[in-house]
């Protein structure tokens, strides 16, 4: 017998060896295997716990009963009183443990038993690749296709099992059962069925993790991959930036003849990369980051530098789109902004027609002759309020503007700026608009006639708003989302403080 049981403790090592688990987790696996073939014996109803001798692996089996105030069920508690008799010195909360007989673990107990260990130790065995899988999120790591499951592709990585899913696969790779596969592992999970351990190869960090690999610099930090954007199998950008100015980002990632690169290319099944410099300067990069195209001219709209007009030669636009749009978005992901693409031809006619309607403007405001009209807004003033406030050295680098037509046009831009204020004043008293609506800071006086023309007089009307609409209503003044969010906010403070007030009365009462 004694034989038997060291056998036993060797068998419980041999298996934690094996499977690369805690010898304890083992053992402990074992106990509840031998508390459930009591359970079987006595009774499932009682609580039954099993034990085993780590040094000389000799089972023992108990019976415990809690000591509780409240008996609920006699048969895994008992009174204080009744548990004095049994040991005098117990207390509540403690165990009266009851030795039972040595078992026999018989043939249907010994299946049980075996049950019981064999998913116990799964279990351990799903913890510990749980804990080890989970720590590598963000690697890449390879594997051998296993098997396909419902479009899905299950990766053996020696110890585990992965998933790779349909959409996380590369768009026509015809990988086979046996194939050595490259992934990056993007999440793991854990639940009743073990760890889950998702992979992908369509994932932007894996192409950034594969450059990682091939270009030592990279790796040693002289370079840096600063942004990444995919169209899996297809096309990617990869923006890179060196601090060290002798080094060379792009050519370092090429690599000699294209090697560096056609590695990870052949990895990627033939994916068409860019890599580009990435650059401080937000216009340099994103003229980079839509390479080949020549770009013509970068603007960046008032305000909101994430929309950004590019102006491209009518011979070089299908380049910069791309096919089916592919270059640009590309470069709209990897830059973070949200690029328009601009025929220059189209650009100019517009931009011939706004310094067209600003002339005619100024001519009629301020009651000037054509030709000084056209200089004033091909040097850049958009409206009255910008002449009357500008400062004498904006208007000198205009020909031919000397001191007293810098002086006369002020005067009467002021004029001009004096009766449309008293104007929209006159107009402002028409339309009853609320005192407390003037209090919203970002609404000049132009704004607040819009509003009233559209029957938003008062903080309520406001409030009742969506930001969108709010938005809309604005068709010739640049109102951001956020800002539109801010005022709709504000006006509804009074909203807030009258709910706070009726609160405040309902507790007194």
């Amino acid at each position: 017998m004694l034989l038997e049981n060291i056998e036993l403790v060797q068998t419980a090592e041999s298996i934690a060896e094996e499977k690369g688990i805690e010898k304890e987790l083992v053992f402990e696996a074992i106990e509840k295997a031998i508390s459930k073939a009591g359970k079987v014996k006595y009774g499932n109803d009682y609580d039954i716990r099993g034990s085993i001798d780590r040094k000389t692996g000799k089972i023992g089996l108990a019976r415990y009963q809690e000591v509780k105030k409240d008996v609920e069920d006699s048969l895994i508690e008992i009174s204080l009183k009744d548990a004095k008799k049994k040991q005098k010195d117990i207390k509540i909360g403690e165990f009266i443990v009851e030795k039972l007989p040595d078992i026999d673990i018989g043939r249907i107990s010994a299946q049980i038993a075996k049950q019981v260990l064999v998913q116990h130790i799964k279990e351990a065995e799903s913890i510990k690749n749980y804990e080890l899988y989970k720590d590598k999120v963000g690697q890449t790591i390879s594997g051998l296709v296993k098997r396909m499951e419902f479009g899905n592709i299950v990766i053996d990585l020696g110890n585990a099992e992965g998933v790779i899913k349909k959409d996380e696969m590369i768009p026509r790779e015809n990988l086979r059962r046996g194939d050595r596969v490259k992934t990056y592992l993007y999440n793991v999970s854990h639940d009743t069925k073990g760890p889950q351990i998702f992979l992908s190869r369509t994932h932007p960090q894996f192409l950034a993790n594969l450059f990682k690999q091939e270009v030592p610099e990279i790796n040693d930090g002289i370079i840096e991959i600063k942004s990444v954007a995919r169209d899996p199998g297809s096309r990617a950008k990869i923006a890179v930036y060196s601090t060290d100015q002798t080094i060379d980002p792009v050519g370092a990632c090429v690599g000699m003849r294209g090697s560096r690169v056609q590695a990870v290319v052949t990895e990627l099944q033939g994916e068409k990369i860019d890599i580009v410099t990435w650059s401080e300067d937000k216009a340099t990069y994103i003229v980079n980051s839509l390479a080949p195209a020549q770009i013509s001219k970068v603007i960046f709209e008032e305000e909101d530098t994430e929309k950004i007009k590019v102006i491209i030669p009518e011979d070089q636009l299908s380049l910069a789109i791309g096919r089916k749009g592919q270059n640009v978005r590309l470069a709209s992901i990897l830059t973070n902004c949200e690029i328009d693409i601009i025929d220059e031809k189209d650009e100019k006619n517009k931009r011939n027609e706004e310094i067209k309607r600003i002339s005619e403007t100024f001519m009629k405001e301020l009651d000037v002759d054509e030709v000084i009209a056209h200089l004033l807004a091909t040097e850049g003033f958009l409206s009255i309020e910008e002449i009357a406030e500008a400062v004498d050295t904006d208007f000198k680098v205009i020909e031919g503007f000397d001191e007293n037509i810098i002086k006369n046009l002020k005067e009467r831009a002021l004029q001009t700026m004096d009766k449309r204020n008293k104007e929209l004043e006159k107009r402002k008293i028409e339309l009853n608009i609320s005192k407390d609506l003037e209090k919203i800071k970002k609404f000049n006086l132009s704004d607040l006639i819009k509003l009233a023309e559209n029957n938003i007089k008062n903080l309520d009307d406001l409030g009742d708003l969506s930001s969108d609409e709010l938005v809309e209503m604005f068709d010739t003044k640049k109102l951001k989302k956020k800002d539109a969010d801010e005022i709709i906010m504000k006006a509804r403070e009074n909203w807030f403080k009258d709910d706070k007030k009726k609160e405040l009365k309902t507790i007194k009462k």
